[in-house]
């Protein structure tokens, strides 16, 4: 994606921090007219997701899940809903980060933009097989 960047080399994990600038460059490459509704997107990072997450879920191994669309997409939006809190996204940074190991062929900043593009679907109202039919990352 144009303008993302990725981090020099680390020599420790990289930290929430890290992670969120990186989601923050992504955010600012999307190109228009979804920038301007990845805006409005509160965009969070935490090591892993909530037990109630997990739970509600149905996964069991907190490695599994490396971001979460928490809101209403554009598609399923009515002019009478009266949201109770701002659309977010989740990135967890330890799942992504084993799973960036894992992989060894892509940078954290591809990692995480896919995460993240992949979050942002949903947001825009893509179900996830609309997304895999388009983005084939597990292959």
């Amino acid at each position: 994606m144009r303008g993302v960047t990725d981090e020099p080399r680390h020599t420790t994990p990289p930290r929430i921090d890290d992670i969120a600038a990186l989601a923050e460059q992504v955010r600012a490459a999307l190109p228009e007219p979804f920038r301007t509704h990845a805006r409005a997107v509160a965009i969070h990072v935490e090591d892993f997701a909530t037990e109630d997450v997990l739970t509600e879920m149905g996964i069991d191994n907190a490695f599994e899940l490396t971001g979460l669309y928490d809101g209403i997409p554009l598609t399923e939006r009515s002019v009478m809903d009266q949201p109770d809190r701002p659309d977010a996204i989740w990135l967890f940074r330890r799942p992504i980060l084993d799973e960036w190991v894992e992989r060894g062929e892509v940078t954290l900043a591809e990692m995480v933009t896919n995460v993240l593009i992949h979050e942002f679907a949903h947001h825009f109202g893509w179900s996830d097989d609309d997304i895999a039919a388009i983005d084939q990352w597990w292959e």
